[in-house]
């Protein structure tokens, strides 16, 4: 019997690949268990938006917040949760992505999120300056002031918007995939400060996909007395803040590449109208 067993086990274990048994994202795998470090991941929109050609000047931009508009909690079948689907700290991704267009060239962003604790610290160096230093003391620069305000929100995050797998059985040995696809929206939009005019306004949606392979067997030896089955599998889903950070990063550079079709950044536009005739040819 033990035999058998071993020989069902053996034939389950060659069926596999050592993906399957490795933990997830793993490929330079030598072992079951022993994988090369995984590769550090690029966001493609990432790169797109630090290649920018830089401006003649740089514009300075405020954000105050961006706020999830979504109100939409984590999926449970089993319990109800109150976590949010979405990061409640996406202001951070967007002044991140601003500050890293065209390699820090295009934008200076003003602090607005912590603007009274900014004050109240200029107050302090102020006070402290006079009393130590008299009214001559050193005063402090006066603070910038952005022209531009980047303003938006998380506007819509679909979970089930596609699902699917396959599988197959023979003689109890069998094999199961199934996939999910979620999609999540934000919105930028860039207002003129002086006149509270909408300049350019931008949506961008980006899919968060997940998927899950499960192999098994289910076999009867010893003449039909004596159950045999193995399962294993695993499942990798697409980090949510992976996704809002790379949607972050593709709706400025929209924003900044919509600008440059307006002619609303101070910009070479000779260069850029020869560099869209390149790409045309």
């Amino acid at each position: 019997m033990f035999r058998r067993l071993w020989y069902l086990v053996l034939v389950f274990l060659t069926l596999q690949s050592c993906a399957s048994f490795a933990p997830v994202g793993q490929t330079g795998c030598i072992r079951w268990l022993e994988c090369s470090e995984a590769p550090e991941t690029v966001r493609p929109t990432q790169t797109k938006l630090e290649n920018l050609p830089p401006p003649k000047q740089k514009a300075v931009v405020a954000v105050y917040s961006f706020d999830d508009l979504t109100g939409q909690r984590k999926s449970s079948q089993k319990m109800a949760l109150f976590s949010t689907a979405v990061t409640q700290g996406a202001d951070n991704y967007l002044i991140e992505a601003l500050r890293s267009a065209g390699k820090g060239d295009w934008f200076v962003v003003v602090e607005r999120a912590s603007l009274d604790a900014l004050t109240k610290e200029r107050q302090l160096i102020k006070s402290t300056r006079q009393t130590y230093n008299g009214e001559n003391g050193n005063t402090l620069k006066p603070l910038l002031f952005a022209g531009i305000l980047i303003e938006g929100g998380i506007v819509q995050y679909d979970t089930n918007v596609e699902t699917g797998g396959n599988g197959a059985r023979y003689l109890g040995i069998g094999s199961s995939n199934q996939y999910r696809k979620d999609e999540i929206t934000v919105s930028l939009r860039a207002v003129l400060v002086q006149t509270g005019e909408v300049m350019i306004n931008c949506m961008v949606s980006k899919t968060i996909l997940s998927a899950g392979v499960s192999r098994d067997v289910f076999r009867f030896v010893e003449m039909g007395t004596e159950l045999v089955e193995v399962e294993t599998g695993y499942t990798e889903n697409e980090a949510v803040g992976y996704a809002t950070r790379s949607a972050i990063e593709e709706a400025v550079y929209t924003l900044i590449m919509k600008g440059l079709e307006e002619e609303l950044w101070d910009f070479d536009y000779e260069q850029f109208d020869n560099e869209l005739s390149q790409e045309e040819k």
